[in-house]
């Protein structure tokens, strides 16, 4: 075997193990934000648990996280271009980790809020850096699946909650359920401190080029600096929130900020209110729960099958044609349909606003240079987050006022469209390269 296939095999293995531990991350994170809505009929209906609760406390328990996640991605955002890619993620892992620990713990709601609303930072530091993690990574032309297969953890940790809960709760209880949470302490964390490596495209970026070329030579990266002369005069970008608010960045990163607004005010209003909204339309409780099935799987596995074409034609058009079809799916959800095409609907939804989601986070990666890259994932993740904590406010709004289950989805319909229309005006990316470094940081013998 010659030094060339040595290389790509060693890069290969390099990109497998870092998509993995920013997968598995992001199956804990998802497991954390939906375990609580597992747990809230047992909180409300036996006071010994955390005290007296009712229904408006276990809403603003709930938010605590959303909060927490948000504050998390910013704080992310403005730090995570300086230390580095390997740092985040390791204290992230630590940090939820630890929280989930400890809210397992919690005696009173005072300190279950705390406690939640900490432990969303920690799962907001690790949304905001999974996807430059695997952007430096990936070859270029799968970065867009790496990053949904990343991603997808999230709605997936979801599912591993809801299936946790109705098979271990009675023999664990809440707490126990908690505990599975800080599981990633005893091997994720040691799998990331071993077999995580700095991104060296992160290290040419702050100007470190003798620590990139060393780097990428022990993990099988190929880094490309045509010579000598042009790498010693390579500088540290300017990183974080200030890159953002470039010429450069400026108008994409409101844009960007807005179309994750739309994707996950989406993704948490349906996931909060489907199964309420179908229980009015006419459906029993098991059909409403079957409906909140299968829009999550289909985001899943649809959201895979569009990053494939995302790869192949560019984010910015399936993102843009996905958001179009869960409009449109939502409309036709509003007839008299057979329960298999409504489920059919149903799954369309799922992969036009959560599978979107994953798609945007894809998007946002790779449109932003090393430097900034971090920074750009944290303002969606965190901006975002607004949409996330205002969707479920929504959707209780409309069915408090008494409005059809069809006018609820013409309304979050309206917002799929307001998504497609900010996609559109996307402006394309330039090379995310900066100007001042323009190298190749391959994986697995591809250029970037």
């Amino acid at each position: 075997m010659n030094t060339s296939t040595i290389s790509r095999s060693h890069a290969a293995s390099t990109v497998r193990w870092v998509v993995a531990i920013a997968a598995i991350s992001l199956i804990f994170d998802g497991y954390d934000l939906v375990v609580f809505g597992t747990i809230v009929s047992t909180l409300l209906s036996d006071p010994s648990q955390l005290g007296q609760l009712d229904e408006a406390t276990a809403g603003l328990l709930g938010s605590y996280a959303l909060l927490g996640v948000m504050v998390g991605a910013l704080a992310t955002g403005a730090i995570g271009d300086y230390i580095g890619r390997r740092k985040t993620m390791i204290t992230g892992i630590i940090w939820f980790s630890v929280g989930m620990g400890l809210t397992a713990l919690a005696a009173d709601t005072l300190w279950f809020g705390i406690l939640r609303f900490a432990t969303g930072m920690g799962v907001g530091a690790l949304v905001a850096t999974a996807g430059a993690v695997v952007a430096e990574f990936a070859p270029k032309h799968r970065r867009n699946y790496y990053n949904a297969i990343v991603y997808s953890g999230v709605p997936a940790g979801g599912v591993l909650a809801s299936l946790l809960a109705m098979v271990l709760s009675e023999a664990i209880g809440w707490r126990g359920l908690f505990l599975i949470g800080a599981l990633p302490l005893l091997f994720l964390l040691p799998m990331a401190w071993s077999k995580l490596p700095e991104s060296p495209q992160w290290l040419l970026s702050r100007g470190r080029v003798d620590e990139a070329r060393a780097l990428a030579a022990r993990t099988g990266m190929q880094l490309d600096l045509p010579n000598d002369a042009e790498a010693g005069q390579v500088k540290a970008e300017r990183a974080g929130f200030a890159a953002l608010a470039t010429k450069r960045y400026a108008l994409p990163t409101a844009l960007l900020g807005m179309m994750s607004f739309a994707g996950l005010l989406l993704t948490y209003g349906l996931n909060t209110w489907m199964p309420e909204i179908m229980q009015q339309a006419g459906y029993g409780k098991s059909h409403s729960l079957l409906f909140l099935l299968v829009l999550n799987l289909a985001a899943v596995f649809g959201g895979l099958l569009a990053s494939v074409a995302a790869d192949r034609v560019g984010p910015k058009q399936v993102v843009a044609l996905t958001f179009f079809l869960a409009a449109l799916a939502m409309v036709l959800m509003t007839l008299k349909l057979p329960l298999v095409l409504l489920l059919a609907l149903v799954a369309v939804a799922g992969v036009g606003t959560i599978g979107t989601q994953v798609l945007i986070y894809g998007f946002v990666s790779n449109y932003y240079h090393s430097a900034a890259r971090g920074a750009g994932v944290a303002w969606c993740a965190g901006f975002g987050r607004l949409g996330g904590i205002f969707g479920p406010l929504l959707g209780g709004l409309l069915l408090s006022a008494g409005v059809s289950p069809g006018t609820a989805f013409y309304v979050f319909a309206a917002v799929a469209i307001v998504g497609t229309l900010v996609t559109a005006c996307v402006p394309l990316a330039r090379s995310a390269a900066p100007r001042s470094t323009q190298k190749v940081l391959a994986g697995a013998g591809t250029g970037e």
